[in-house]
């Protein structure tokens, strides 16, 4: 490079420096601004759930209510009017959800995926990605209500012994909305393992069905792994739908149980809305376990979205 060059470029450089200066300051401050956000949530949950553990006040007409770690966790009971505070009905109603919404939409979303990347042409596959992901954009409280008026009447035909708010429906509607999430997250996944590698299938004599299935996949597994825990985490956190279809009555149910998707239950989340709707007092017990509720919450999306990290490192291909 020539000397007359040097200095253009320096010149160039010290021109654009207060510019630059801005662009840098400006994205640190959105880094800086989703921290203070993640960390604010973590101290808010923390410390509002530390006061539902310690707090000794009377709960709605009940004197000396208080509340315990152990009980909190390992309790069957979930009545606040007796200062019954036993998580496991919710957390057993929120794994029934996670799991029956898993079931329908993890193998739909792949499929769909494979399709998507193995199988559409350019032209369809510009036209049913983006008409997928508009179920990604469809309010959850509309879910809900199709759930109520459409999913579960049609249950009843086949399953008259189900009831109105029942598992089966908030499970099968919650699949629905975590479909577009399982597989946009899985094509993009699979259109990212190099042409080379399907190219050294067919010319081994392998069908589209065997490449697809038994080289892409596996090769983009950690994508498709990661689509999966992100799909389980919106299912275990969605609030709307769920409150809608599944009902407001805490029960300890067998999420392994098939004849316990046929019963309503009281999920979470449905519980955080129904405290907050509710007749208590704020500042109370009944108000805390709002947020030990949402650490419980916040503590299993957590550990799942670990658990999607090493999964995706340990299942990462390197091309």
């Amino acid at each position: 490079m020539s000397t007359d060059d040097l200095e253009s470029d320096l010149t160039r450089r010290t021109e654009n420096a207060p510019q630059e200066l801005l662009t840098r300051s400006f994205f640190f401050l959105c880094a800086v601004l989703s921290i203070v956000t993640t960390v604010s949530i973590v101290v808010l949950l923390t410390t509002e759930a530390a006061k539902f553990f310690t707090i000794t006040a009377p709960l709605m007409g009940v004197e000396g209510a208080t509340a315990s770690v152990v009980d909190f966790l390992t309790g069957t009971d979930w009545v606040i009017n007796a200062g019954e505070f036993g998580v496991l009905p919710l957390v057993s109603a929120t794994l029934m959800i996670t799991i029956g919404s898993a079931v329908i939409a993890l193998p739909l979303g792949v499929a769909t995926a494979i399709y998507l990347s193995e199988y559409a042409s350019a032209r369809a596959r510009s036209m049913l990605k983006p008409a997928l992901e508009v179920l990604a954009g469809v309010p959850t409280v509309v879910y809900g209500f199709f759930a109520l008026i459409y999913i579960t009447p049609a249950l009843e035909v086949v399953l008259p012994s189900i009831g109105t708010f029942n598992m089966l429906s908030a499970s099968i509607v919650v699949g629905i909305m975590i479909i577009p999430m399982v597989a946009s997250i899985s094509e993009d996944a699979m259109s990212a393992v190099p042409d080379e590698l399907r190219q050294a299938g067919y010319g081994m004599g392998a069908t589209k069905f065997d490449v697809s299935t038994g080289i892409v996949v596996p090769a983009a597994l950690s994508g498709i792994f990661s689509s999966f825990i992100l799909a389980l985490s919106r299912a275990i956190g969605e609030t709307m739908a769920v409150t809608i279809a599944a009902g407001a009555q805490a029960k300890l149910l067998n999420p392994l149980n098939p004849a316990s998707y046929l019963e309503g239950a009281l999920p979470m989340t449905a519980a955080m809305v129904n405290l907050l709707t509710g007749d208590i007092t704020g500042g109370g017990l009944a108000y805390r376990s709002l947020f030990a509720i949402g650490l419980t919450l916040f503590v299993i999306t957590l550990v799942m979205n670990i658990v999607s990290d090493l999964v995706a490192q340990h299942y990462r291909e390197e091309y």
